[in-house]
């Protein structure tokens, strides 16, 4: 049987290869000035989470609307390839994110590195 920690790429504690792509835990924050990346912070029970904002409010799905074309957009992903398999209506989601793991892994790498300042 497959072990879940195994999967987790280097650097990126937040995310786990699955069989049709990637998991993601992120930490949103709605109605920020703007959509931004701001990091990873320490998730529940000690399983890290992506920390992202956007601007838009918590009502009727806007916020969750927002966050998927954000890392649509940001990962250079279909919106209809990244699904809230978790969190709908909390600030901690589960994303899916469908399509080759190893490409999805390297831009997550890519976008989280370029946020990262010295």
């Amino acid at each position: 049987m497959r072990n879940d920690d195994d999967d987790h790429a280097a650097g990126l504690p937040f995310a786990v290869a699955t069989g049709a792509g990637v998991r993601l835990a992120v930490r949103l924050t709605p109605r920020a000035a703007r959509n931004g990346l701001d990091g990873v912070m320490p998730g529940p029970y000690g399983r890290p989470a992506l920390q992202l904002r956007v601007a838009a409010p918590p009502v009727e799905g806007a916020a969750n609307a927002a966050l998927v074309a954000y890392v649509a957009e940001a990962l250079r992903v279909r919106k209809s390839d990244i699904a809230i398999v978790s969190g709908q209506r909390g600030r901690l989601k589960l994303l899916e994110l469908t399509g080759d793991a190893a490409a999805l892994l390297a831009r997550l790498a890519e976008w989280v590195g370029g946020a990262r300042r010295p």
